[in-house]
C-alpha cells in the first residue's frame, strides 16, 4: 500500500501529533482494512521521506519521540482512516506551537548547512518562509545562507 507524505500527515493530523510507532501502526491497519499488505521498512521510509521534505516534524515532547504534520504539508485524509481513532483508541492530543519552533529551525540549520545545490536550496529557501508562518520562529539567518547558494551556486 503506497500512501503519499500528505496522507501520512493527514493520519497525524486526526490525532495532533503520533509517537513514530503509533503512525506505523495506523499505516498497518489501513492496509488490512484495505486487504494489502505493507512493510515496516516501507512504512519507515515513507516517513523519512515525509520527515526530509517537511511534511512531517519529528521531535521530543513529554519523553517520547512525536511527529506533527509540518510547514509543508496539506495533510489528506487517506480512505478508510476516519475511524483509525477508535481502532487505535488514542485520544486527540495537541502541542503548543510555540514548542515546534525549536525543531523547525534546527531542521532547516542543519538542511541549509549541508545544501551545495542551488535548486536544493531554492526549494529551502521556500521552506523557510512556510516555516515562518506555520510558527513562531525567525529564519533570516538560514534563509541568508540559503540566497548565497541559490544565487552562487554553491555553498557561501
Amino acid at each position: 500500500m503506497d500512501l503519499d507524505a500528505d496522507e501520512l500527515a493527514g493520519i497525524v493530523d486526526l490525532f495532533g501529533l503520533l509517537p513514530r510507532a503509533d503512525l506505523r501502526t495506523a499505516v498497518r491497519e489501513l492496509a488490512f482494512r484495505r486487504d494489502t499488505e505493507v512493510t515496516t521498512d516501507a512504512v519507515d521510509s515513507a516517513i523519512d521521506d515525509a520527515v526530509a521534505d517537511f511534511v512531517l516534524i519529528q521531535f521530543a515532547m513529554d519523553d517520547e519521540t512525536v511527529l506533527v504534520p509540518g510547514p509543508t504539508a496539506f495533510p489528506t485524509m487517506p480512505e478508510g482512516a476516519e475511524d483509525l481513532p477508535h481502532i487505535l483508541d488514542a485520544e486527540r492530543r495537541t502541542v503548543d506551537r510555540s514548542v515546534l519552533a525549536t525543531p523547525i529551525r534546527n531542521r532547516l540549520e542543519s538542511a541549509a548547512a549541508s545544501v551545495s545545490d542551488p535548486s536544493e536550496a531554492a526549494d529551502l529557501l521556500e521552506v523557510t518562509y512556510d516555516a515562518e508562518t506555520w510558527t513562531d520562529v525567525a529564519l533570516d539567518d538560514v534563509r541568508e545562507r540559503l540566497i548565497r547558494v541559490a544565487d552562487t551556486g554553491g555553498p557561501g
